[in-house]
């Protein structure tokens, strides 16, 4: 199976059932993601970042309605 397709998968997953409730993490809503990463790319259901505190690149996981970001990954 390709890397799109298991994003895809994973996509629909996450947006069917929201964050999971085990996740204890920050979440951002749009407004508040812009104040502290910079966009880099989107491919659903990540988005590359580069955190503006420090610079650190990494990934965030999204779900599109309502749409909300959690689980930065630093890379």
């Amino acid at each position: 199976m390709s890397t799109d397709a298991l994003r895809m998968l994973l996509a629909q997953a996450i947006n069917a059932g929201g964050i999971p409730e085990t996740y204890d993490g920050e979440v951002w809503d749009t407004e508040k993601l812009q104040q502290d990463f910079e966009v880099q790319g989107f491919a659903a259901p990540f988005v590359v970042v580069r955190r503006k505190s420090d610079d650190q690149r990494g990934t965030l996981t999204f779900v599109h309605a309502p749409r909300v970001y959690f689980d930065f990954t630093p890379v």
